[in-house]
């Protein structure tokens, strides 16, 4: 009877184990607003497939990241839906992103973006929707650097925006 039991427990603790396994969609964008440079500096990382999932989504392509001798055009769906899914206002006025490039490490997918020609904040809005199309439990986690302040939040499909004063 104990041989049983034993048996029985055996099978059933790692069916209990693996059933809390669940997979997270974050991204985390840094921002920095570099006054001597009039810059905001934009570094956005998001996990590689998740990302590669959203460009298929969108081109109907076999788009593969991350590859040796990607094409340039990867370049460009990668710039089209960060700009379509990151809207920055600063001082209650639309910016304009510049998108610098991208680099991999590991797993990982590192954008970069400039907003140049900033003289001063006084107001700082973030729209953030990347993957929020493809995932319902996304969140895009948000960290600032402006006049000498840190402020972070996280935000998901339901509050996407996030407004900073600094008056």
């Amino acid at each position: 009877m104990k041989k049983i039991h034993l048996l029985l427990l055996l099978c059933i603790v790692p069916l209990f184990a693996f059933s809390s396994l669940h997979k997270f969609y974050v991204s985390i964008t840094q921002i920095n607003y570099i006054q001597d440079k009039q810059s905001v500096q934009i570094t956005s990382r998001i996990f590689i497939d998740d990302f590669e999932n959203a460009l298929r989504a969108r081109h109907g392509k076999d788009i593969t990241l991350a590859e040796k001798n990607e094409a340039q055009i990867i370049n460009t769906h990668i710039e089209q839906y960060l700009k379509e899914n990151i809207a920055i206002k600063i001082n209650n006025s639309h910016t304009k992103l510049q998108f610098i490039g991208k680099e991999y490490e590991g797993d990982i997918m590192i954008c970069y973006i400039e907003i140049e020609g900033i003289k001063n904040i006084a107001s700082f809005e973030i729209s953030n929707s990347v993957l929020f199309d493809l995932f319902k439990d996304q969140q895009n986690i948000v960290k600032t650097k402006i006049n000498s302040k840190h402020k972070s939040a996280i935000l998901s499909i339901d509050t996407n925006k996030l407004m900073l004063n600094f008056n």
